[in-house]
């Protein structure tokens, strides 16, 4: 059995499970979980969104406001280290651990058109939509993933 976690850190932390393939849970769950979660899930890889791999954000925020800029960069700094706990702790436990930058991951999917893709007919929230389509593509992994 291969078992996959998607995550897309934030303050609503949303965590993809697939197995062989197969996307099988969706959650959504604090950032003081995410360790625990992937210490029980013990998957065989942990993809997630890293939004240290992209910087557009700061050339629209150029022209933000000086206040919406200066909280752009602590929700951002706060997710840049969540991601750094991602790898940090799967590289503890010897678990790969791939980032993708939110532009890789592809657009925003609604839950109807989530439905269509995946498959999944139970609900679903935004956050945890994010986290399966950043694993999406490795789903069936075994090997390294390079890139």
């Amino acid at each position: 059995m291969s078992l996959i976690l998607g995550i897309d850190p934030g303050a609503n932390t949303g965590v993809a499970t697939f197995v062989d393939g197969v996307l099988t849970r969706l959650d959504t769950i604090g950032p003081a979980l995410i360790e625990r979660t992937i210490r029980e899930a013990s998957p065989a890889r942990v993809i997630f969104e890293d939004s240290r791999l992209q910087s557009h954000a700061w050339t629209a925020q150029a022209k933000a406001a000086r206040g919406v800029a200066l909280a752009t960069a602590r929700s951002l700094g706060q997710v840049d280290a969540w991601c750094r706990l991602i790898t940090d702790v799967c590289e503890e436990l010897g678990i790969p651990a791939h980032g993708i930058s939110p532009a890789a991951k592809g657009p925003k999917r609604g839950a109807e058109n989530f439905a269509v893709y995946t498959g999944w007919q139970a609900s679903s929230n935004q956050h945890e939509r994010d986290a399966a389509m950043v694993a999406w593509t490795f789903r069936r992994s075994q090997g390294a993933i390079h890139g």
